[in-house]
């Protein structure tokens, strides 16, 4: 073999920075199960200080410290031994119900790597790996990955850029949730809207359950309800809104979760479908982004799609063309994109 050295060491370099990030992922949920960002938000902590801080074992925490440094998530003071957070860090580290929270994201990985041997049998044989067949981590991972986005974005930008929906919303609307796991989106939109009635459903029991006791706990119990129910097969209406979260893609009959959602609107009514940022070609795809989404969707989505019948397997980076084509084929006459941010795309489609 014709090895270029200097390209060889560049690949190395790449390799040395991957093997340190899927390290950290860990040690960030590590830290922050431990309450070790929170404590370092309050002010600068030497290794013993944080340890007692948090009551942990000071040797680990030095060690933890120490790596947290070397790859920027935490600062290191040489001259005081001590460590800290910038006001960015500790915006991005210690508050799940802020809109950016790194941990989350950490955790779902984590949990989806649990299934390496199952996804690695899986892509011998082609079959699938269902959802709900994944660590408990991946369920509550998912949450506290996306919830942060809903937060910032869906009632202040992305449900305004519908056409006439947040009057709709506001004057009392009936709207359902699919595919809504803990019920997060579900949660926060009730809590904008009390005036409005919100039904979540998702084929995983477990997560079902959670959404009722989400809802519970928000005080907003007595104006939602969920059920156990697939996108094709999902109760009631006619509903004024139906929402798809980051799930269309997940979906081995999404045209048929489509057709659905089209005979269970009102008239007027408006699905409003939010889906992982992504061009409609590969190469729009290899960037941060796109890689992100393609390494969880190797493990997560096109093994969920497998899994269930309808043919297709769309994975998280569908792109435009192919979520409008769907809504399309499902009789939709009017689509377009409304909202956009770094990590998703908000489309409009109505009958």
């Amino acid at each position: 073999m014709a090895v270029d050295n200097d390209r060889l060491m560049e690949f190395l370099g790449r390799f040395v920075g991957d093997l340190g990030a899927t390290m950290a992922a860990g040690n960030v949920v590590v830290g922050e199960r431990l309450g070790l960002y929170r404590a370092l938000a309050g002010g600068p902590h030497t290794p013993v200080e944080l340890a007692s801080a948090v009551g942990a074992d000071a040797r680990y925490v030095d060690e933890w410290l120490r790596g947290q440094a070397a790859g920027g998530y935490v600062e290191y003071d040489a001259a005081t031994g001590a460590y800290s957070l910038t006001e960015e860090q500790a915006f991005a580290l210690t508050d799940p119900q802020g809109p950016v929270f790194v941990p989350g994201a950490f955790q779902l990985a984590l949990g989806a790597l649990r299934s390496e041997p199952r996804i690695t049998a899986a892509m011998r044989s082609g079959d699938g790996v269902g959802w709900h067949e994944h660590d408990a981590a991946v369920f509550e991972g998912c949450e506290r990955f996306f919830r942060p986005g809903y937060l910032a974005n869906l009632t202040a930008a992305w449900l305004p850029a519908l056409d006439g929906v947040a009057d709709k919303l506001r004057a009392g609307a009936s709207v359902a949730d699919i595919g809504c796991g803990h019920g997060a989106s579900t949660v926060l939109m009730a809590s904008a809207f009390p005036a409005s009635r919100f039904a979540g459903s998702d084929y995983h029991d477990g997560s079902i359950a959670q959404a009722h006791k989400r809802a519970a706990d928000a005080g907003v119990g007595e104006r939602t309800s969920f059920e156990v129910a697939s996108a094709q097969t999902f109760g009631g209406g006619p509903y004024d809104l139906v929402t798809t979260f980051d799930a269309i893609h997940d979906m081995g009959d999404p045209l048929g979760a489509a057709r659905h959602v089209r005979g269970k609107l009102a008239t007027d009514g408006t699905w409003m479908i939010v889906e992982p940022r992504a061009g409609d070609t590969v190469a729009e795809n290899l960037n941060p982004v796109g890689r992100v989404y393609y390494g969880f969707s190797t493990f997560l989505c096109v093994p969920n799609a497998l899994s269930q019948d309808g043919g297709y397997a769309l994975g998280a980076q569908a792109g435009e063309a192919a979520i409008r084509r769907i809504a399309t084929e499902a009789g939709f006459t009017r689509f377009r994109r409304v909202a956009e941010t770094p990590f998703n795309l908000v489309y409009e489609a109505r009958p």
